[in-house]
């Protein structure tokens, strides 16, 4: 089950995507907006980047005019790894490097046969694990001392400082 919202700009866009994943039998719980009336975006970021910090689901899409206010957003909340995707090379990577649970979208600054390939590249992208592992768990190690009021603030290894 994949959690689909969007505010006002991104609204045409996440039908589109909505009839795709429907078309390719996934699927998918509309939370929002629901038509081009001007709305807030961080309330539809704020309820998929919850259900995936809970674990209540597995990943999501977000999509606004530029994507870059959803990603913001939900990359405030423990355990999500939201990627703003402009490519469908950037949808392959985001899972295959970063493990990404949440994918945002701008509805008004990529075309829509783009965002179908990114879409495509993000759902069927394994994780690679591997090396991968050691970036999340810093990523990880950096959530859990910032949720607990303290600064992520690691020494950089000298192989690192190139």
């Amino acid at each position: 089950m994949i959690w689909i919202g969007a505010d006002h700009a991104g609204f045409e866009t996440k039908e589109l995507i909505k009839a795709y994943l429907n078309e390719h039998n996934i699927d998918c719980e509309d939370v929002g907006c629901d038509g081009t009336e001007i709305v807030r975006y961080p309330y539809y970021a704020s309820k998929i980047a919850t259900a995936v910090s809970k674990g209540e689901i597995e990943r999501g899409i977000l999509i606004c005019a530029t994507g870059i206010g959803m990603s913001i957003i939900a990359n405030r909340y423990k355990g999500v790894r939201a990627s703003l995707c402009t490519s469908g090379y950037m949808g392959r990577m985001t899972r295959a490097h970063n493990d990404s649970n949440i994918l945002c979208l701008g509805g008004k600054i990529t075309g829509i046969n783009e965002i179908l390939d990114i879409l495509e590249n993000w759902l069927n992208t394994p994780f690679e694990g591997g090396r991968h592992n050691i970036s999340l768990g810093l990523i990880q190690d950096a959530e859990e001392l910032m949720f607990s009021g303290e600064y992520f603030t690691p020494q950089i290894p000298e192989q690192d400082k190139q």
